[in-house]
């Protein structure tokens, strides 16, 4: 088992505007789920203060809908964001998501890591290849 997800993207925007993508709804529904997944803005809910929830849904091409959920636990604008993923609502269990956002020359350096607890090699390969293809749209975004 491998120690779990890292990906760090740097981007040409400050890093408010980087922290915005995660916590405003009008912006993560673009780049959550990638052009090629609907995520319906109106799915989109977020409570961004620490105990907050947060939910979206994925409509993927072939009809199946993912419904996301989550909680926050840590929020210290524009710096760390640390918050709860699952797609299986009725399971309480819930992964950590902490993305870290640092200013560097006027460019944001965004590392975003999560455990990944009970993947395979293969599922976390598959899912840092997917949180690749949501950060490409999220520097279109920015």
């Amino acid at each position: 088992m491998a120690d779990g997800i890292v990906v760090t993207r740097t981007f040409a925007a400050p890093r408010e505007r980087v922290f915005a993508a995660w916590t405003a709804p009008e912006q993560f529904a673009v780049w959550f789920g990638t052009a090629a997944i609907d995520v319906p803005l109106e799915s989109v809910e977020m409570d961004v203060r620490v105990g907050g929830t947060w939910k979206a849904d994925m409509h993927l091409p072939e009809g199946h809908v993912i419904h996301w959920i989550g909680e926050y636990t840590v929020i210290d604008p524009p710096e760390r964001l640390v918050m709860t993923i699952t797609d299986n609502p009725d399971n309480p269990t819930r992964e950590p998501v902490s993305v870290v956002f640092d200013e560097i020359d006027g460019a944001t350096v965004m590392t975003m890591s999560q455990e990944g607890a009970g993947f395979s090699e293969a599922q976390l390969e598959q899912t840092i290849i997917g949180y690749n293809a949501f950060f490409d749209d999220m520097e279109k975004l920015l």
